[in-house]
């Protein structure tokens, strides 16, 4: 493919010619025989997006899910009238995804049962750890006198006899291509060689048009009440005498702490990677910059979640929260995700986020992160492998472009899906708009 009068970010306007790579890069390019081309008519050109962290086949799911909390559902009659309107699946059952114990309180199965006693209900919170099945919905998979319904995610001994839904592959590609995403990281720590095998198998077979990586099965998720220095620092190890860098998922303090430990104790590779880092102590921003260690995080939980954080975390403790611009300014690697569908899709919308640090409510959390807008495209501009190394428009790069509609100085002002104007995929055009 040819696309012709793009504006590079340094304000050059070139042709590039694509294809599995960047192939030439010049002021003007002579279209070959059998050549698409695309007039960009000045718009800018980027390297197509990458999301660093996300969660394919949940994200997949989740499209045709109920969603149970904020910014959807605030409050208990709120549930009980989604809950109510929502039309079962074709596997009779109602799946709702994205609850909060600010709607309802801690819900069990009692609970669900008085809002749904004879559908078969399965509702997962939104940090996806956790699912609450109703009493219909333990009937089914044969734990019928469990005593709460609360099941976590990761035990894989109710899992398996849940009924499967075929996750629309197809419609999250279209809508990940649409908001200019070429490339994906898939996170689920559980993934199987299996799994991770159809998913490049549906993107070969263009079901799944982003390019596909993973994490597991490199991936370790910690919890506070089972954090074990040993055993993570072991497990370190093994992964790095294998050759392969770990990415380990880090929520509270505790878990940095312990994570920068193991670190320590187990060396470390120049592709490890801490997701989220949701929270960080000034005094562990220097241990992350001296281990070499990659932040992969999230900042449109900033906006998706800001109020309950100013709401329920202590003031002083407030400035630690999704930090940004104190991790760059430390020397700290850092790129940027959505962890959809535990947040929204858009890398636009996140973007945003780490230039305003405004919440759902307008007040500004965290202001001393803010970063400069162009920092905060290139959140989501890294190489999969390397996510805090940019990519771009030059020979030899891959050949994923998104073409937005307006010159680069409007394109950092708006930061919207809405500029997008076109992807192209290994230099085949995906999508483009209207």
């Amino acid at each position: 493919m040819l696309i012709r009068r793009g504006t590079l970010l340094d304000g050059r306007i070139v042709d590039v010619r694509v294809s599995d790579r960047v192939v030439d890069v010049a002021e003007t390019l002579a279209r070959r025989h059998g050549e698409d081309v695309l007039d960009a008519g000045s718009g800018t050109l980027l390297p197509g997006l990458h999301d660093h962290h996300l969660h394919l086949r949940a994200a997949a799911a989740a499209l045709d899910s109920l969603s149970a909390g904020p910014p959807t559902v605030y409050t208990k009659d709120q549930l009980a009238q989604a809950l109510s309107d929502a039309v079962p699946g074709p596997d009779g059952w109602i799946r709702a995804v994205g609850y909060h114990e600010s709607v309802a309180g801690e819900l069990n199965r009692a609970a669900l049962d008085t809002l749904v006693p004879d559908i078969p209900v399965r509702l997962q919170h939104r940090s996806g750890a956790l699912w609450v099945l109703n009493s219909a919905a333990l009937a089914r998979i044969g734990l019928a006198d469990h005593p709460d319904g609360r099941l976590r995610s990761a035990d894989h001994s109710w899992s398996h006899a849940l009924p499967r839904r075929d996750a629309d592959l197809a419609e999250l590609s279209r809508r990940l291509t649409a908001l200019g995403v070429t490339g994906v990281t898939d996170a689920t720590p559980d993934l199987s060689a299996d799994d991770m095998v159809a998913l490049m198998m549906a993107h070969r077979h263009r079901e799944f048009r982003p390019r596909p990586c993973f994490l597991a099965p490199a991936k370790m998720i910690l919890h506070d009440d089972r954090l074990d220095l040993d055993a993570l620092t072991g497990w370190i190890a093994q992964h790095h005498r294998a050759g392969r860098p770990v990415a380990v998922h880090c929520v509270t303090v505790a878990q940095l702490v312990v994570t920068i430990a193991a670190l320590r104790a187990a060396g470390t590779n120049p592709r490890d990677r801490v997701e989220h880092a949701a929270v960080v102590p000034d005094d562990n921003l220097a241990d992350l910059k001296e281990l070499g260690v990659t932040v992969v995080t999230q900042p449109n939980f900033v906006a998706e979640r800001g109020a309950q954080y100013l709401r329920e975390v202590p003031g002083d403790e407030q400035p630690q929260l999704w930090r940004l611009k104190s991790l760059i300014a430390a020397g700290v690697p850092v790129a940027g995700s959505t962890d959809a569908p535990f947040g929204a899709l858009d890398p636009w919308a996140a973007m945003r986020a780490a230039v305003s640090r405004e919440t759902a409510t307008g007040t500004v959390l965290g202001p001393d992160e803010r970063i400069a807008p162009d920092q905060a495209l290139t959140l989501f501009l890294g190489h999969p492998e390397r996510p805090a190394q940019p990519r771009r428009i030059e020979v030899g790069q891959p050949g994923d472009v998104c073409v937005l509609a307006v010159p680069p100085a409007r394109a950092l002002t708006e930061l919207s899906a809405d500029t997008v104007a076109a992807t192209v995929i290994g230099g085949e055009l995906v999508y483009r708009a209207g």
